[in-house]
């Protein structure tokens, strides 16, 4: 299985298990009026000192907060989940569905709350059950509900047998109050449009504005965050056990910020850099993504069947010329959709996700294209990318995508002398991959004019957090490159770095070394030593 991110920050599941739709009986869309009661509470009165100096009030938060402890002290009632007769290979309902009851603004519990979807895969072996371990794939606009539900079984034996594998779905996403802003005919002549330009944002950012208006101010990773932790007690766990992938990273990293005292076992796989802006980000993103495509070209060079001939050091540079020419040649397909240059590119993308034995498939996709002239597969992997089923219906992820990161990082929008310095970098870094459309890199996505602006900021994450943090990086990881697992696992302190030498984006699915190290974490609690490193090969 492959956990994928996208150049636009977005991971999920395989490229098969991404045509198929997945829902959940566990979550609500939109808000809900009313939170639930809060029980009385007494607190003592603090001892007067001899001198009357006033002291500034601090305001409890989390669990700690008053006003806040019929959330933390709600009960969960679990059901099997519908299981949707769409998914023809997924049997949704051997897993539990429920919904978890939040505040839409932690400032004003006692206002709006919202539903989060929650799903869970019980321990096989109850009465040996240590506990409960959280799972986000990512995103933003990753499913943390459809991840449990198409995947029970991710983890291996060990740590299903003893543990709850719990799945949620953030803000915006999926079961819960998802945010869907444009229609699929939009979509689709978006994905494929060579030239957007900054008027898109704007209708985007105008669509959410008139249709969300009242919840999109409220979207964003802390809030998230902060859910997670209302989750955490619900669940009944003291500490929160969690393993994030790609964008699940910057989740569990925040937390560990925000709630260092309720840190447990924390892995964060596929890591980002959070002192990372969002165009430096994706900045660094297309440079890995441009590694990538030059080892894939090298490679299929040396092989017998290959579309981009027999040269390593021209291979890449005929890639991209052949896809770059799409813009005046697009390619046709049986279903009479057209495959232009961007769409070409994002199946690209969407092939160097996996590892080596990946590339074997992206050569007959490419040989497709570009010795036969036909470019169904190629649409095949850009409508995978995309999350476009077979039916021509988009997953509601990529406006979730897009209100999270612009929550998150709106601040940080380059212009004047930054945007052209951003544009530089780009060029230097990602000259074949970004000399299509450099816009869509720096500006992806488009945060310029989204009208909902958070104090968040790109910083370096540091944690009190006494349990120590395991960061699995992947040396070939197009998506998130390794440096990015290094810098945080610096920045977190108390973190262990565990390496995956290998092309493929993550290092749990793709290596039995890190999986044991790994499941040894979570399942003891003791971190593989530092400078520990894995081979990659098929996971068991």
């Amino acid at each position: 299985m492959i956990i994928r991110l996208s150049r636009r920050a977005l991971p999920t599941v395989a490229a098969a298990a991404l045509l198929a739709a997945c829902s959940s009986s566990g979550g609500t869309t939109g808000a809900a009026s009313g939170a639930p009661s809060t029980a009385a509470t007494t607190t003592s009165s603090p001892t007067p000192t001899a001198t009357p100096t006033p002291t500034p009030t601090v305001k409890p938060t989390g669990q700690a907060d008053p006003a806040l402890q019929a959330f933390y002290g709600q009960q969960l009632t679990w059901a099997a989940c519908k299981d949707d007769p769409k998914t023809e290979t997924i049997d949704e309902s051997v897993v539990q569905c429920t919904t978890l009851k939040v505040p839409l603004d932690y400032a004003n519990p006692g206002a709006d709350t919202i539903d989060v979807a929650v799903v869970r895969k019980p321990a096989t072996k109850p009465d040996q059950r240590v506990g409960a371990v959280v799972v986000n794939p990512g995103g933003p606009g990753g499913t943390g509900v459809g991840f449990v539900q198409r995947n029970p079984e991710y983890f291996q034996q060990g740590v299903r047998e003893r543990f709850d594998t719990v799945g949620f779905d953030p803000r915006g996403v999926g079961g819960t109050s998802p945010v869907n802003c444009l229609d699929d005919r939009t979509r689709d002549t978006w994905a494929a449009d060579d030239d957007l330009g900054p008027e898109h944002g704007k209708v985007l950012a105008d669509a959410c504005q008139a249709k969300y208006g009242k919840l999109l101010p409220f979207i964003g990773t802390r809030n998230s965050v902060r859910d997670m932790d209302v989750l955490r007690a619900a669940l009944g766990e003291q500490k929160l056990t969690y393993f994030g992938l790609s964008y699940g990273t910057y989740i569990g990293s925040v937390y560990a910020e925000e709630f260092p005292d309720r840190v447990g076992r924390l892995v964060l796989d596929g890591a980002t850099d959070p002192s990372l802006p969002l165009a430096q980000h994706n900045i660094e993103q297309y440079a890995g993504f441009e590694r990538s495509l030059n080892a894939f070209a090298a490679d299929c060079a040396k092989k017998a069947q290959c579309p981009l001939g027999k040269d390593p050091d021209r291979a890449a540079g005929k890639l991209a010329d052949f896809l770059d020419g799409l813009k005046q040649k697009p390619l046709t397909t049986s279903t009479g959709r057209v495959v232009t240059a961007t769409t070409a590119w994002t199946g690209v993308i969407e092939g160097l996700y996996g590892d080596e034995s990946a590339w074997v498939q992206l050569r007959t996709v490419l040989t497709q294209a570009m010795v036969n002239g036909k470019g169904d597969y190629l649409l095949g992997y850009a409508d995978s990318y995309n999350r476009r089923d077979k039916d021509g219906r988009y997953s509601v992820s990529a406006d979730a995508y897009t209100a999270i990161h612009c929550a998150d990082g709106a601040t940080d929008v380059p212009a004047g002398e930054a945007l052209q310095a951003a544009y530089a970098d780009l060029a230097a870094k990602a000259p074949l991959i970004s000399r299509h459309e450099p816009s869509a890199a720096v500006f992806d996505p488009d945060c310029r004019s989204w009208p909902f602006r958070s104090p968040e900021k790109a910083h370096a994450i540091t944690s009190k957090a006494q349990a120590p943090i395991v960061v699995v990086g992947s040396t070939g990881d197009a998506a998130t490159p390794y440096a990015n697992a290094e810098k945080l696992a610096a920045q977190l302190g108390n973190a262990v770095l565990l390496t995956r030498e290998g092309e493929g984006h993550t290092g749990y699915g793709w290596s039995t070394c890190i999986r044991a190290a790994v499941d040894t974490f979570l399942l003891e609690g003791t971190a593989p030593a530092a400078g520990t490193r894995c081979k990659s090969e098929p996971a068991q």
